[in-house]
């Protein structure tokens, strides 16, 4: 394992964050900041407790998980992709650097990024909500989890995109809808039958679930289903990108 091909990869992706402050940072506690005023702050009193839990404490996992599905997806996809739109991809294949190496530097990376700008929002949540947390190695277990596999999936997407509506085609137009309608404001136990039906076969649901049950040990599926989900779900990237890199997939050719 060729650890200063990681460590020069990793530490660049996290230069050009500290570059994009701003934007990699910023906007997204900025944006999430918001949610909390609007939804926490001034509807949130308005609302009755959903399963004795205060309607601005619910829905802080789910704004937690937006933004860090959205983030890992964003910054694993951009490391991948931009270095194939300027061409200096090539050396980096042609230096002696496997892409298992290639791939930790770029997911590590964009997992720490996720996961830092997950861990601020949930600091940020403690000024405008009273929050608790039943399970909080739980929570650490299953936020690092979910940012490793949608940096992969992020990855898989930077490899895929031949321009830059491809690159924002899925973290602009499938996530957000995915996630709004996967439990993020509400419990699934609202929707009358046939919806809820419907909502269980959006996986994001499992996910915010899964980290809801974290917080307060309140969920709309089993825990263990949606642990069960995001290990399907790495598992399945995983698969895709060892056959990227056996058959050099958009990489080589």
């Amino acid at each position: 394992m060729n650890f200063e091909a990681i460590k020069a990869i990793y530490y660049y992706e996290m230069a050009r964050t500290g570059r994009t402050l701003l934007q990699s940072v910023v906007s997204p506690v900025v944006s999430t900041a918001l949610y909390f005023i609007v939804f926490g702050a001034a509807v949130g009193p308005r609302m009755q407790e959903i399963e004795g839990v205060s309607y601005g404490a619910f829905i802080t996992p789910g704004l937690i998980m937006l933004t860090l599905i959205s983030q890992c997806l964003a910054n694993g996809a951009n490391g991948i992709y931009f270095p194939k739109f300027t061409g200096t991809i090539y050396e980096i294949l042609s230096a002696p650097v496997a892409m298992t190496e290639i791939l930790i530097g770029y997911v590590g990376a964009a997992t720490t990024k996720g996961m830092m700008i997950g861990l601020i929002i949930l600091a940020t949540a403690a000024f405008f909500v009273d929050l608790r947390i039943d399970h909080p190695v739980l929570m650490i277990v299953f936020m690092l989890l979910t940012a490793i596999t949608f940096s992969m999936a992020g990855f898989i997407i930077g490899i895929w995109a031949k321009n830059f509506e491809q690159l924002s085609l899925v973290p602009m137009l499938v996530v957000p809808p995915l996630t709004f309608l996967g439990g993020t404001f509400y419990s699934v136990s609202m929707l009358p039958p046939l919806w809820q039906t419907v909502s269980h076969f959006n996986p994001v649901l499992y996910l915010v679930s899964g980290f809801r049950w974290s917080f307060f040990e309140v969920a709309d599926v089993d825990p263990l289903i949606s642990v069960a989900m995001v290990g399907a779900f790495l598992a399945l990237c995983l698969a895709f990108l060892a056959w990227v890199f056996r058959t050099g997939y958009k990489l080589r050719n």
